[in-house]
C-alpha cells in the first residue's frame, strides 16, 4: 500500500497517480516526493539505464522571463546567454559576490521567451534574486514537469510527439499533444538521453499514463533520480554546491562562457568575477573528486576524509556518496584541497575506521547525451 501524503508538504499534481501505482513517499524540499515503487531503487535504476524511466520532477521551479532579459540575466550567472542561440538551452549559476554558487538552472532561450528550471529548495530565493535585477519575471505555476530517461526514451517519445526524433541535446521546442502545449528539452539529470517535457496540468495525467502505456517505460522515484545522477557526476545543489562552494570548486568551471572569462568579448561582469575568474585562471583551493571506496560500506554525505590512515588534519569531506547500481560498488564524490596529490590514497572515517577509497575520473558511467 502506498505510503500517505503529508498533508503539510505541497503536492504533486499527479500525486493521486504515484499512489495508485504503488509509490512510496518523502520530504523533499518541501514537497511530498515519490521515492520509490514497488521494485525498488536497484530495480528503477537499472531499468533507466536500460530502458526508460519516467520521473514527476514537478516540485523544481519554472520561470519565464521576456526574451529581452538575456543581456541582465547575463549579469547573474556567468554562462555566455546573449550568444544563447534560439532553439538552444544552457547550464548556468547563479553566484554570490564571494564566488559561491546560490543555485543552478537551466535557461532556454525559446521563439516567444525565455524559460528558466531552478531547484525547488531554491525556488523562493531565485524569485526574488531574479525580481531585483531583471524586468518581467513570471512563475510559472500551471504546468507539472515530467523527465523521460534511459536509452530508448526516444523511442517512446516519437510515436507520441512529432519532431522530438531531430532534436539535439540541450536542443528546446514547444510540440502539440491533444490541443496541450509541450515545452520540450531534450536534457536530463540521469546521464542517459532523455526530454525534459513542461505539460499542462490538465493533460499532466493523460500525458503521463500514455508514456506508461509503453512497456518500455517504468516509473521511477526520487532514490533512483540520485543514484543515477550521482553515477554521471552530476552535482546536486546544497551538497556538491552551495554559496561557500565556487563553480570551479564544484568542477562545473565548463559552465563558465569563453565571452566571460579573462580576455573574452564580455568578461566578468557577474557576482564574484573577481574570485572566479582568478580561480580559473590560478586553480581553486578545492577540487571535487569522484572516489571508489573499497569494501562494500558506502561513504555518504558528510564522512570526513584524511591523506593518511592515521593521524592528520582532514583534508575534505563527502558531498554525495552510495552504492552504484550499475558500477556494482559504493561510488562517492568528495570536495578536497586542491594540493592533495591526484594519485594519492583518500581515507574515510566511518564510525571511528579509516577506510581506503580511491580516486577516480568522472563520471563513473559514460554518458549517452545525444549529440
Amino acid at each position: 500500500m502506498a505510503d500517505s501524503v503529508d498533508k503539510d508538504l505541497n503536492t504533486l499534481p499527479l500525486a493521486g497517480l504515484h499512489a495508485e501505482l504503488g509509490a512510496k513517499f518523502v520530504p523533499f524540499a518541501g514537497w511530498s516526493m515519490p521515492v520509490q515503487y514497488g521494485d525498488g531503487v536497484m530495480a528503477e535504476h537499472l531499468w533507466t539505464r536500460q530502458k526508460a524511466g519516467l520521473f514527476d520532477v514537478s516540485h523544481m521551479g519554472q520561470v519565464r522571463l521576456p526574451k529581452t532579459a538575456l543581456a541582465a540575466l547575463e549579469g547573474l550567472i556567468p554562462a555566455d546567454l546573449i550568444g544563447l542561440p534560439e532553439g538552444r538551452q544552457r547550464y548556468g549559476v547563479f553566484t554570490n559576490d564571494t564566488g559561491g554558487v546560490l543555485d543552478d538552472l537551466m535557461i532556454a532561450h525559446r521563439a516567444g521567451d525565455v524559460l528558466l528550471v531552478v531547484n525547488a529548495a531554491r525556488h523562493a530565493h531565485d524569485l526574488a534574486h531574479l525580481s531585483a535585477h531583471v524586468a518581467g519575471v513570471e512563475p510559472v505555476g500551471d504546468r507539472a514537469l515530467l523527465a523521460l530517461q534511459g536509452p530508448m526514451a526516444q523511442a517512446v517519445l516519437a510515436p507520441l510527439v512529432a519532431g522530438v526524433a531531430e532534436m539535439r541535446f540541450m536542443d528546446v521546442a514547444v510540440c502539440t499533444w491533444q490541443g496541450g502545449a509541450l515545452w520540450i528539452s531534450r536534457s536530463g539529470y540521469t546521464g542517459e538521453d532523455g526530454f525534459e517535457i513542461s505539460v499542462p496540468v490538465d493533460h499532466a495525467q493523460a500525458f503521463a499514463r500514455a508514456l506508461l502505456a509503453d512497456a518500455r517505460v517504468a516509473p521511477i522515484g526520487l532514490g533512483a533520480r540520485d543514484s543515477l545522477r550521482l553515477e554521471a557526476g552530476l552535482p546536486l545543489y546544497g551538497q556538491e554546491m552551495d554559496e561557500t562552494i565556487s563553480p570551479i570548486e564544484a568542477g562545473q568551471a565548463w559552465s563558465i562562457g569563453r565571452a566571460r572569462r579573462a580576455g573574452g568579448d564580455r568578461a566578468g561582469g557577474f557576482p564574484g568575477a573577481g574570485v572566479i575568474l582568478d580561480q580559473l585562471s590560478h586553480g581553486a583551493p578545492r577540487r571535487r573528486v569522484g572516489l571508489c571506496p573499497e569494501g562494500r560500506a558506502p561513504m555518504r554525505a558528510g564522512v570526513p576524509l584524511f591523506a593518511d590512515a592515521q593521524g592528520g588534519a582532514p583534508v575534505g569531506v563527502i558531498t554525495s556518496g552510495g552504492f552504484g547500481p550499475s558500477v556494482g560498488a559504493p561510488i562517492a564524490i568528495g570536495l578536497i584541497d586542491a594540493a592533495t596529490p591526484a594519485q594519492a590514497p583518500i581515507f574515510g572515517e566511518l564510525r571511528g575506521k579509516r577506510l581506503l577509497a580511491r580516486q577516480v575520473p568522472l563520471p563513473f558511467v559514460p554518458p549517452g547525451y545525444k549529440r
